[in-house]
């Protein structure tokens, strides 16, 4: 028999698992719901403060009642869970045959749970509600999310008002001590097979998991081991209330060591972001200085110039680093062949907290290229990609007169939840009713990750707002980085087409 032991996550306790625990019970599997101290039951001595050590003991405490000859134990964390549930299979690795992430992080050993909200100003918070004892031992609590906050702490896409109204009644504070006490592993916990649930309204689906594996985070490597495997789920970070019985579903099937499986880099494959160009483009004399790229085109200039700016988050360790990815050298040498200085750069967005200075890495390398002889300073265009369209607000707020076009291929055009970046000037959604008439071409993935493809819609939604001077071209069957993947129908088209689009600006 398959034993579910089911760990929840902030804020919130057994409660939220009834319907998923019936529907595994109901398919004949024994469901224990864990109620951790200071949320689903008070603490045994009174007025102790709870640490992360306590629900540690708390998931130990239901193992070892759970565990009998025969029995499969399956450990379900979803959220903050996933701490409690990583220290206590730490120490019962061998009575565990899986451990399920339910749209979690990776906790690493020694990492409190805090440093893996994504939202500053609510770390901030923890930290100054946080007491110390005389023995060193954090106390204080963490108010539960008002009702029109959850959206702070992961995508509340999918769940009905009723179930918003029921999440904040049930909630409770969460015990500090939980999320600033460091997690301890001596990584025993590295050898029990693992699957990853992954709420795609909430963040990253399997194939963009792939692609970042494939561009070298080395937190992800070992995702790619044979004994990991991965479920999507089409909603938001509570699953639970927004579709139970999927859920069950899928938990039903990671028991049994079904889910999608990672190729590891060293597969003998080239990775996608690495294969070649879409358009067979002739090489052009490049000049590398510093951190960027020029791409020239034949006679002396002034030429006018399209700065291609990379997305990312890509690890430091990346090599080659994007500048030298085939996209971005394809559509370099393209402009280039058509009287137009390509520039590629590196910029530091290692993570999502760092988009203040690869803002400003881009801005230097503008700069830059401007000052260059070569370059007609008055005909400009900037290119992002992915994960660097959020940096598009930096320009899209009062444009600058020499900036004849801003272009953007499959981008996140807003903060996605779980970044904790709402707040941010780097939300071009907001930023573009500043744009005036700066001409905006959008190049759009019809088979786009469903978290970027929104802010994508949301974008396109304030363009008709707004009265936005938006040109849209779109790769119906073409997905995520798509130049360098199997062409899809009408991707070398479009990318005809998006290049000509940019091209008449500078030109024109």
């Amino acid at each position: 028999m398959t034993v579910f032991i089911l760990v929840a996550g902030a804020f919130t306790g057994p409660h939220v698992w009834r319907d998923t625990a019936a529907r595994l019970t109901a398919e004949g599997a024994e469901v224990h719901t864990v109620a951790l101290t200071g949320l689903g039951r008070p603490p045994a001595d009174g007025g102790a403060a709870v640490d992360l050590e306590t629900h540690v003991a708390d998931v130990l405490a239901v193992i070892d009642a759970a565990a009998e000859p025969g029995g499969e134990i399956v450990l379900v964390g979803h959220d903050y869970g996933i701490h409690p549930v990583l220290g206590a299979a730490d120490r019962r690795a061998r009575s565990i045959a899986r451990i399920v992430y339910l749209d979690s992080g990776l906790p690493q050993n020694g990492v409190p749970a805090l440093a893996a909200v994504p939202d500053q100003l609510l770390r901030e918070e923890a930290a100054e509600r946080a007491t110390a004892s005389g023995d060193g031992v954090m106390g204080g609590e963490l108010p539960p999310p008002a009702r029109d906050e959850w959206h702070r702490w992961g995508s509340t896409e999918g769940l009905s008002e009723a179930a918003i109204d029921g999440l904040t009644a049930l909630a409770a504070p969460q015990p500090l001590g939980t999320l600033l006490q460091p997690l301890r592993l001596t990584g025993a916990v590295a050898e029990v097979p693992a699957t990853g649930v992954l709420c795609t309204a909430n963040g990253p689906g399997v194939e963009m998991l792939q692609i970042m594996v494939d561009v070298g985070t080395p937190a992800l490597a070992a995702l790619a081991d044979a004994r990991v495997t991965f479920f999507e789920l089409p909603t938001g970070h509570w699953p639970m209330l927004s579709c139970p019985e999927t859920l069950a579903g899928a938990l039903t099937e990671a028991a049994s060591g079904g889910g999608h499986l990672l190729t590891p880099v060293d597969a003998g494959r080239t990775p996608a972001h690495l294969r070649p160009f879409l358009l067979d483009v002739p090489e052009r004399p490049r000049e590398r200085t510093g951190n960027t790229d020029l791409y020239l085109p034949d006679g002396p200039g002034p030429h006018p110039a399209v700065v291609f700016v990379h997305g990312g988050p890509v690890p430091a360790e990346a090599r080659p680093t994007p500048r030298d990815w085939p996209t971005l050298t394809g559509y370099a040498r393209q402009v280039a062949g058509e009287g137009v200085v390509g520039v590629t750069l590196d910029h530091r967005l290692h993570a999502v907290t760092d988009y203040e200075r690869a803002a400003a890495d881009v801005a230097d390398a503008v700069d830059r290229v401007r000052a260059d002889p070569r370059v007609d300073a008055d005909r400009v265009a900037l290119w992002f990609f992915s994960g660097g369209g959020p940096i598009t607000a930096e320009w899209l707020t009062d444009p600058p007169a020499w900036l004849r076009c801003v272009a953007a291929n499959y981008p996140i055009l807003a903060p996605l939840p779980g970044w904790g970046l709402t707040g941010s000037r780097f939300h071009p959604v907001r930023a573009l009713s500043r744009a005036g008439d700066l001409p905006v071409v959008l190049v759009r993935a019809g088979r786009e990750s469903a978290e970027i493809a929104a802010t994508v819609e949301e974008f396109v939604a304030e363009a008709a707002r707004c009265g936005a001077n938006l040109e849209i071209i779109d790769v119906r069957e073409g997905r995520h980085g798509f130049e360098t993947l199997a062409p899809a129908d009408g991707a070398r088209e479009a990318v005809h087409r998006a290049v000509g689009a940019v091209l008449a600006r500078l030109k024109g």
